[in-house]
């Protein structure tokens, strides 16, 4: 998405100075890092606090910054423009073609033909809910192998065991398929911009102010991303899930009689389809109680994050 290029060419446009001051980093650098005792000598203090305010310089942890992006600033310095590098042109004979190394890569988060298959799939078995020619037809291919199940346990246990192979596979398609480093990243690049506006409202910078509110506009654009991460293994559990929940309704509905009541804790003995938290019916509250437990014991066990950590 050229950011980095974009920021570097706005910096060269309000002052050209700033190209020898891109320049004189760029050969201090070293894996691209610098310090300001690198470069005090050519950069004045004001040069060296706007490369880190427009983010083409970024702190780290250690001592000095590093640079956002080397090939897309070298490309700027060399003559390219950011519009010509988010295309993926090259640059001048000088420079090499830019890619994109701490900037997010929105086209990762694209889903596959795969993901788009099943979130069609999950929307269509939604229509099990209400349709009962279809949640007959669902339920009863899945009743093949869970009626065993069913004569051999009571339904509460059933519950039980079908909320644990959720909360596995759940979790196993979220470990696999969402990429928390790149919604930290995200969630960091917000936190670092609202740093960055709460700095210049102290010091009453209103240029600084109105760049870092274009940026902080551009950066709210990328919630698109990390939602489309959040929601990717959302899908595929849907698609496995919905059809579990299909038979447990489908049992419920068709023989009543023969699965009995169960006794919750504080509530007591009540029928499955009683409305136990307003229009909670018994049977999803003690397969949200089973499954949210089951996961997080599996979760635990095997080390799995499924939210961002920060860095």
């Amino acid at each position: 998405m050229a950011r980095t290029a974009k920021r570097a060419e706005s910096l060269i446009e309000e002052d050209p100075d700033m190209r020898d001051a891109l320049r004189t980093v760029l050969d201090r650098a070293e894996d691209g890092r610098v310090t300001w005792g690198d470069v005090s000598d050519d950069l004045t203090s004001g040069q060296w606090g706007r490369l880190i305010e427009r983010g083409v310089l970024e702190k780290t942890d250690g001592e000095g910054c590093e640079i956002a992006d080397p090939d897309e600033v070298a490309a700027v310095v060399g003559g390219a423009s950011a519009a010509s590098i988010a295309d993926g042109g090259t640059a001048t004979a000088t420079s090499t073609t830019p890619s994109s190394s701490t900037d997010i890569d929105d086209e990762d988060s694209s889903w596959s033909m795969y993901d788009k298959m099943a979130a069609v799939g999950a929307l269509a078995l939604f229509a099990g809910y209400s349709l009962s020619n279809v949640r007959n037809a669902i339920a009863g291919v899945l009743d093949l192998g869970l009626g065993p199940l069913e004569q051999a346990l009571p339904f509460y246990a059933v519950i039980l065991v079908l909320s644990l192979f959720t909360g596995l596979y759940s979790t196993i398609l979220q470990d696999n398929l969402m990429d928390t480093s790149k919604m930290a990243k995200y969630q960091e690049r917000l936190q670092e911009i609202q740093e960055r506006e709460k700095e210049a409202r102290e010091r009453d910078d209103e240029e600084a102010l109105d760049r870092i509110q274009e940026e902080k506009m551009e950066a709210m654009g990328d919630n698109l991303g990390m939602f489309k991460e959040q929601f990717r293994p959302m899908v595929w559990i849907m698609l496995l899930t919905i059809p579990v929940f299909l038979w447990m309704y489908w049992m419920i509905l068709v023989h009543p009689e023969e699965l009995g009541q169960v006794v919750l804790p504080l509530i007591g003995p009540v029928d499955w389809t009683s409305g136990v938290l307003g229009p909670l019916q018994a049977w999803i509250l003690w397969y949200f109680i089973c499954s949210m437990g089951f996961t997080q014991v599996i979760r635990k066990t095997f080390n799995i994050q499924t939210t961002p950590s920060s860095s």
